[in-house]
């Protein structure tokens, strides 16, 4: 057994080269890349200037508009909330794989590119975050759930990554857990307990499940909030360690619902030193072989006057050129994506309007030009 004291000393000097990690994963990630089906869809081909862009969709936008506007433009696609294990497993002897189901029907019938949002995230079911479910109820509701959901969709053509844990940490580098009541946003898969060095079993059980069921598919590690460093040294603390368990780890997402939280405001107020830390981190998941996903790219406006409205969509257009500028730049390094969160406006119940590139009479906003400009074909 390692020293709780000591093993952070060692993770902290492997920052610094990570190479005994690197090395203890090396194995297994040529075993990975052997192993991926070559019956995927290649999502190479989709990638426009070494950047994949996509967008999400929800389960009622099939058959309309949003669904039009999507195909228009894209091939990556993200269900929405469709794969959460609230919506498929919502009791421990309940099923309901219909939304998620129609949803892989849809990219197969359009030979789309999918990142499965979930399993394991505070978006539990009800039945999860009742105060007195035990540790041994909630392990034993993760393993059913993460192992149905990884042999289910394994082999499914249009599935290429899926984000194994979601919403992990908090911004302030504390690890995120249960609350009381279940009306809350909370992560009640906390509850199940920490490992002898410090890091949650939900995560390592969720990932070991996933290296073991889901071989053929890309297995993300997809977080929120800002550039907050505290809080990203714990996820590479973290992701490190997953693999020197020997489990696989593909990627990072990061969740970018832009001015939701104080600390996003630094994507406006500060703007250039915020970008840098987005440089660097990006820098370090491709020295460690991970890919970069932007997972839910959106910008909250609360002003409901016209003009000041419209103030803030360009500032949402400059920032999201500062975005891709970066991405554009560390694409030629390592693997990127963008997704964006819905296509039209979303409503923040208190708060005000996520904005996508769509204004509310699906009318291109600003912001679009920017992708449009990133989706144009390269130039040779």
């Amino acid at each position: 057994m390692i020293h709780k004291n000591k093993y952070y000393t060692l993770v902290s000097i492997l920052f610094g080269c990570s190479i005994f990690f690197m090395q203890s994963c090396s194995s297994n990630k040529k075993v990975t890349e052997n192993n991926i089906s070559s019956k995927k869809i290649d999502f190479q081909q989709y990638k426009t200037n070494n950047i994949l862009v996509g967008a999400t969709l929800n389960y009622d936008e099939l058959n309309t508009i949003e669904e039009k506007l999507f195909l228009k433009d894209f091939k990556y696609l993200t269900p929405a909330n469709a794969a959460k294990q609230s919506r498929i497993h919502p009791q421990p002897n309940k099923w309901n794989w219909t939304f998620i189901d129609d949803f892989i029907a849809f990219a197969n019938k359009n030979k789309l590119a999918v990142r499965l949002h979930g399993p394991i995230s505070p978006q539990a079911s009800k039945w999860a975050k009742k105060d007195n479910r035990t540790a041994k109820e909630l392990e034993t509701n993760l393993i059913e759930f993460t192992t149905a959901f990884a042999k289910r969709y394994n082999n499914e053509p249009s599935v290429v990554w899926m984000d194994v844990v979601n919403e992990t940490i908090l911004a302030n580098g504390k690890w995120f857990g249960p609350k009381k009541g279940t009306n809350q946003w909370e992560n009640p898969w906390l509850k199940i307990g920490l490992d002898e060095n410090g890091f949650p079993k939900y995560i390592l059980k969720a990932f070991e499940i996933a290296t073991k069921h889901a071989q053929n598919i890309k297995l993300v590690y997809n977080q929120n909030a800002g550039m907050e460093d505290i809080m990203w040294n714990k996820v590479k603390e973290t992701i490190l360690y997953i693999r020197s368990k020997g489990y696989r780890v593909d990627g990072i997402g990061w969740q970018a619902h832009l001015l939701l939280g104080a600390k996003r405001k630094d994507f406006v107020d500060n703007i250039d030193e915020t970008m840098l830390k987005l440089g660097n981190l990006i820098d370090w998941a491709h020295e460690n072989d991970l890919a970069f996903h932007v997972t839910e790219l959106d910008f909250l406006i609360k002003n409901k006057d016209l003009n000041k409205k419209k103030s803030e969509l360009l500032i949402q257009k400059k920032v999201y050129q500062k975005i891709v500028n970066v991405l554009l730049e560390k694409g030629k390094n390592g693997e990127v994506s963008l997704n964006l969160w819905d296509i039209g406006e979303r409503s923040k119940k208190g708060t005000g309007k996520f904005q996508s590139i769509y204004d509310e009479d699906f009318k291109p906003n600003p912001a679009y030009e920017v992708i449009k400009n990133v989706l144009q074909t390269d130039k040779k």
